[in-house]
């Protein structure tokens, strides 16, 4: 078959790409089926994955835009393939949705010197290449037969891949849909469209539907509510002593008198979903971010009837959840006056005193939204100070730390939330006498920390590893509160989600919803069908 000079180009991209942006890939092969038991189907998938990238090149490849897509698939291969060999991330959906809507300071964060080299070497040099030696654009009748003689040649080849082994490929197919996603260009392209069409789906939010219709604030003989809700960052279940961690990451948590359930899981595995989610009262199997955007949270329940809500970020931004609430960014030193090479949750608690005295009378949730444990520097999450666990990992390369540098950066970040929760509790406790008064701290997910190869977050829900949907709850309540930790402490080992915040919210506020609430259980107070057995 005569090829166009053209079309052996974009043939030589594709195994270009196959070979250099797919050890992730290869990796994930390895691991679910053994190279010395399964490698002439692994070099079956190979070939499939390699036939079928050249078909979905020479398909969208044409005329003089060849060279600028060839181009842009390098260097976007290149960057893919250097996160999911880093981190060993999946880009999926909602993958691309964190990358498009990470800030410019944590996408600082995310870039180092080998990626830059990665994109040089695999991205730049070779489109500088594909530019150089494109050749000019051929009459696109001929080159239309040629495409097509060769489309049906990589059609047969991708079967001839499949036939021999078509139990194997139907398992893989069935049962490893995720392991596809790391094909490289064709996962990230798969769902990069996915995400798009998604955003086609979505519709403005011109009448917010309204939530716990049923709901009514109920009368409270004692003193006004004054609650602080933490959420925090990224921190793992198991990575807190007072979860039964060896390492002491709570010490002044401990002395206080606060309950941590030690069985939560989260709404998602990131704060894209795990934020709007927890809010909402959806729940895990039933979210839909579209449905979320267009009808009430708790935060909105609770200000609609007559809870003064507050949110202050130290993090992104609310994720949506914030856009109908009084909002403050403490993400710069023009509010938060505590910022050294960046700015500290700490200083959240500023100007609190002046915004609860000029609410007085009123009951206030405040919501605090934490840098916390964000990855994958770090070591950048807390003062010098707060380095107890040495030797750290001092980049946001983990890969290129050891396991012990990466725990001790890691377990440093949670000593400084540590620190941070035990002030809120003081702080609240100047009020103790005239509010009723309590600290809900809650994580938004988990974080993988270089188990089987993965680090951060983000994994598909259903594949995820425990330490990315296991999270911390930590709760604390004044003397006049209307649910005491002693009451709590029975209940800390039973199973419990971010299904129940929603509830939880309402019911601390003295809301009470009997469509929405009445068959689940809080974090405050257990559904009064459940028995203490039941925990067991």
């Amino acid at each position: 078959m005569f090829l166009t000079a053209n079309i052996r180009l974009v043939l030589v991209v594709s195994v270009f790409i196959i070979a250099t942006g797919n050890f992730a890939l290869l990796h994930q092969l390895t691991e679910i089926h053994p190279w010395d038991e399964k490698w002439p189907f692994i070099i079956a998938l190979a070939g499939f994955f390699t036939f079928s990238t050249m078909l979905f090149l020479i398909s969208i490849s044409f005329g003089k835009y060849s060279k600028w897509v060839l181009a842009s698939f390098l260097i976007s291969s290149a960057i893919a393939g250097y996160y999911m060999d880093q981190y060993g991330v999946v880009i999926d959906r909602d993958m691309i949705a964190n990358m498009i809507e990470t800030n410019p300071q944590e996408l600082a964060g995310l870039v180092s010197t080998k990626l830059v080299f990665r994109i040089i070497l695999f991205g730049i040099l070779p489109s500088i290449l594909v530019f150089k030696f494109a050749p000019k654009a051929s009459n696109f009748f001929n080159g239309l037969k040629v495409r097509l003689r060769l489309g049906a040649l990589l059609i047969a080849l991708c079967i001839l891949c499949i036939l021999p082994f078509t139990a194997d490929f139907a398992s893989f197919v069935r049962e490893h849909k995720i392991t596809r996603l790391y094909a490289n260009p064709l996962g990230f392209t798969y769902s990069l469209f996915s995400y798009v069409q998604a955003q086609f789906k979505r519709q403005p939010v011109y009448v917010v539907k309204h939530t716990a219709e049923d709901a009514k604030k109920l009368f409270h003989l004692g003193n006004k509510k004054l609650i602080i809700m933490v959420v925090g960052e990224t921190a793992r279940a198991d990575r807190f002593s007072l979860n039964g961690y060896s390492r002491e990451t709570n010490p002044e948590l401990k002395k206080l008198n606060v309950v941590s359930l030690q069985n939560v899981s989260s709404c998602g595995t990131a704060t894209k979903v795990s934020l709007p989610c927890m809010f909402s009262n959806m729940g895990r199997s039933n979210y839909d971010e579209n449905q979320a955007l267009q009808q009430e949270n708790a935060l909105d329940v609770l200000s609609e009837y007559g809870v003064q809500v507050l949110w202050r970020d130290n993090n992104s931004d609310s994720k949506g959840v914030a856009t109908r609430i009084p909002y403050q960014n403490f993400k710069s030193p023009t509010l938060n006056p505590i910022c050294d090479t960046e700015c500290r949750d700490i200083g959240m608690l500023s100007g609190l005193d002046e915004y609860i005295k000029l609410h007085e009378g009123k009951d206030i949730l405040i919501v605090l939204h934490q840098m916390g444990n964000h990855g994958p520097e770090y070591y950048r999450r807390y003062p010098e100070n707060f380095r107890r666990f040495q030797p750290m990992c001092m980049t946001g390369e983990l890969g290129d730390c050891t396991k012990q540098e990466v725990n001790n950066s890691y377990d440093n970040a949670i000593l400084y939330t540590d620190y941070f929760l035990a002030n809120v509790i003081k702080f609240l406790k100047q009020y103790d006498e005239k509010y009723s008064t309590a600290m809900l701290y809650v994580a938004d997910h988990g974080e993988s920390l270089g188990e089987r190869g993965i680090y951060l977050h983000a994994a598909p829900y259903v594949i995820a590893p425990k330490a990315q949907t296991h999270i911390p709850v930590i709760i604390w309540t004044g003397q006049y509160f209307d649910y005491q930790i002693e009451d709590i402490k029975p209940w800390q080992d039973y199973p419990l989600s971010q299904d129940d915040l929603f509830c939880t919210l309402l019911i601390a506020n003295d809301i009470h919803s009997s469509k929405t609430c009445d068959s689940k259980q809080t974090w405050f107070m257990m559904n009064k069908n459940l028995k203490l057995t039941d925990t067991k």
